[in-house]
């Protein structure tokens, strides 16, 4: 029984543990405690790929979902009171949620390697009809594998099913895993069709994948090969109204882009990946909501948000009911608290203020900016006229209860107008061709071939009618901008941060170095110049609940949960550098052996 208890813990292959406020996305109907009863046809398997299709879901749905941590922690966000990262520990798992993607993500490959170690346990109609399926598996596996090695560096790579107790997992390195999932990426592109329903995975899906990581492996020929049989496929940037607001003349194309009712629309050619999650299915197909407007909103509607005279000006609710603000704006937290340069300087280009610019992602309809929150309570004297900053209890409150933000990726309105308008249910982009034509951009400036990279990142802008960069004025900095204005809640900002932050270390340009990493690394250099309040010589520094704005360069990669390495009792898990725990690392595994027979 020790035995089990060991194993239920090391990456928690069958059960989460110290969760109180999420719950693991386990497929109930076919439960996997007698898989030789479930996977004995084509239908057992299938069952276990649309449990892999919910596994995804834990990127962008659900309160405290896995993008929150990615722009909590960037240069575009914080979090408004866990501000303190020396305060995330391999042990402090109450507060800070860096440590559950890590224990979720395993138990999310352990979904995909059941179907991978069992693909020859039944006899198929076909090798297609294998293989597509070990395809999509593999794609799963491959993105979770992305993920983690861009969040905490080296990690164990598993690749098979675990039938029996395993107490001697070892680490192995990044480069090592990504040439493992670039290999099972590259069988999976070929298996994998051209199109498919909404939600499942597709060719166009697997290069988009591979893309970045043999961006990751600075493969960077390969990556322009694979971003651009996406770009010449069976897709295209929308760039004329669509959908569902299309009748509506105050809006744009980028609105429209943006509507999760949209998403995956026959119509939407840039959709590559997206999914899928209606507020009308049963209770069992769909999440509890986008949390958009919880998530990345401010608490506008706080009693903190005074008038004149010191009373509330803002409320959510009257007689019963829920105000027009409380719908729109949604009850916010500012879990995910935009910068400063996120919000304005970032538009600023060739002359033009977030205010002038004709960028359409930055256009006054699609945002709500500071002048734009009213006092909406009747008994206020100062009803109907614009919230006065000045009258806040602390300067500070502005961090949690008043800044602009950018509606038109917040705003989706609850399906049932009696719960809590935090962001209904929606379907969700994992892939768009936006991003295609910007990782081939990075990819062309990596090659230092400026003139396509400007070519690439000018699909994106002339669709958002701002301004073209010329080729001379095209670097790392400028395409990472390019990402925040037009990929904002959809790419993990965190982890593409992460391997740009490897990639020029490997390059050793800018003074970086793989191994000075945890010293001086991209990432923290790129937070503290456009999130200051990471820079040690920013004051005065906020102090929210007691936690003090600070993070150190070892930040670039977050821990590893200490009870997944003190049960590995027979083997070695490395800590990341600058934990506890780090001093005990041993040389992590460079190759991955084929399971065995």
């Amino acid at each position: 029984m020790k035995t089990l208890k060991n194993i239920f813990l090391i990456f928690i292959l069958f059960l989460l543990s110290n969760s109180c406020t999420e719950e693991f996305l386990q497929p109930e109907p076919l439960s996997f405690f007698s898989p030789g009863n479930v996977y004995v046809d084509a239908a057992g398997f299938d069952a276990l790929l649309i449990t892999m299709r919910k596994d995804l879901k834990k990127e962008n749905y659900e309160y405290n979902n896995f993008f929150m941590l990615e722009y909590s922690a960037s240069d575009l966000a914080s979090p408004w009171s866990q501000l303190d990262f020396y305060k995330l520990t391999p042990s402090n798992s109450r507060y800070y949620h860096y440590l559950r993607m890590f224990r979720y993500v395993y138990g999310f490959i352990k979904n995909t390697n059941v179907l991978i170690s069992r693909i020859d346990d039944i006899e198929w109609e076909s090798d297609e009809a294998k293989n597509s399926r070990l395809a999509q598996a593999l794609f799963y596996r491959s993105y979770w594998y992305y993920r983690l090695v861009h969040t905490y560096g080296d990690v164990p790579f598993l690749g098979e099913e675990i039938t029996s107790p395993k107490l001697d997992f070892a680490t192995h390195s990044r480069s090592a895993i990504l040439n493992k999932i670039q290999e099972d990426m590259e069988f999976a592109a070929k298996w994998l069709p051209e199109s498919a329903n909404p939600g499942v995975v597709t060719k166009g899906a697997a290069n988009h994948l591979l893309t970045k990581i043999y961006l990751a492996n600075l493969e960077f020929d390969k990556a322009i090969t694979t971003a651009s049989s996406v770009i010449n496929g069976p897709y295209a940037l929308m760039t004329d109204r669509f959908g569902s607001w299309k009748d509506d003349n105050n809006r744009n194309v980028i609105w429209d882009l943006h509507r999760p009712e949209n998403v995956n629309l026959s119509e939407n050619t840039e959709t590559i990946l997206a999914s899928v999650d209606r507020y009308e299915a049963p209770e069992n197909a769909k999440s509890s909501g986008l949390y958009t407007t919880r998530i990345y909103g401010p608490a506008w509607h706080h009693s903190t948000v005074k008038d004149s005279e010191g009373k509330a000006g803002m409320v959510a609710k009257l007689n019963g009911k829920n105000t027009a603000e409380y719908d729109s704006l949604g009850r916010g937290n500012a879990n995910v608290r935009f910068t400063y340069f996120y919000q304005y300087n970032l538009w600023e280009s060739d002359g033009n203020t977030w205010k002038t610019t004709p960028d359409l992602r930055r256009s006054d309809i699609n945002w709500v900016d500071l002048d734009e929150y009213i006092y909406n309570n009747p008994e206020s004297v100062d009803y109907g006229k614009p919230v006065n900053l000045d009258y806040l209890p602390s300067q500070l409150d502005t961090f949690h209860k008043m800044y602009a933000v950018p509606q038109y990726i917040l705003f989706n309105p609850m399906g049932n107008p009696d719960t809590r308008p935090v962001g209904g249910n929606g379907d969700w982009a994992v892939f768009r061709l936006g991003d295609t034509y910007l990782l081939r951009a990075e990819a062309y400036y990596w090659k230092g071939q400026l003139g396509k990279a400007a070519d690439d990142i000018n699909k994106i802008r002339a669709r958002a009618h701002a301004t073209l960069v010329a080729a001379g004025d095209v670097d790392i900095d400028y395409i990472m901008d390019e990402r925040a204005r037009e990929l904002m809640a959809e790419s993990p900002r965190h982890s593409e941060l992460v391997r740009v932050s490897y990639t020029l270390a490997e390059r050793n340009e800018r003074g970086y170095t793989l191994d000075g990493f945890s010293e001086k690394n991209y990432y923290y250099d790129l937070v503290k110049k456009h999130n200051p309040i990471y820079d040690p010589n920013y004051s005065p520094r906020p102090i929210l609940l007691g936690n003090e704005s600070r993070m150190a360069a070892f930040h670039v990669l977050w821990p590893i949960p200490d009870d997944v390495i003190l049960e590995n009792t027979k083997g070695t898990i490395n800590q990341n550098k600058g934990y506890v725990g780090a001093e005990n690392n041993v040389p992590p595994l460079e190759t991955i052996e084929p399971p065995a027979e």
